[in-house]
């Protein structure tokens, strides 16, 4: 049973990994840390801000050979300031490349 403190239909799993993103609109690439990853989202700190509803493409790479990574299109939801100027985006998965 799940506990009553995470009440979202999917459970996040805390990651800490490091992810490339890719501007869709100019193609440029950049890296991030994917903090953590549920069903149909993700955390992931970067060092530039984003508007929400901006569409990424992201590579979460596999730690096992015999895995892909993880391919997805993803639009920001918010965009936090944190410190050191770097910022949390919260982003929905709207598609998984296969």
């Amino acid at each position: 049973m799940r506990d009553y403190a995470e009440k979202r239909d999917f459970i996040r799993m805390k990651v800490d990994s490091e992810i490339t993103l890719k501007d869709s609109s100019s193609g440029e690439s950049f890296k991030g840390i994917c903090r953590d990853l549920s069903g149909t989202g993700m955390s992931i700190e970067v060092g530039q801000p984003f508007e929400a509803g901006y569409e990424l493409n992201t590579s979460l790479p596999s730690n096992n050979e015999a895995f892909p990574s993880f391919d997805t299109t993803v639009k920001v939801l918010r965009c936090s300031e944190l410190e050191n100027e770097r910022y949390q985006l919260g982003v929905e998965i709207i598609k998984v490349e296969s």
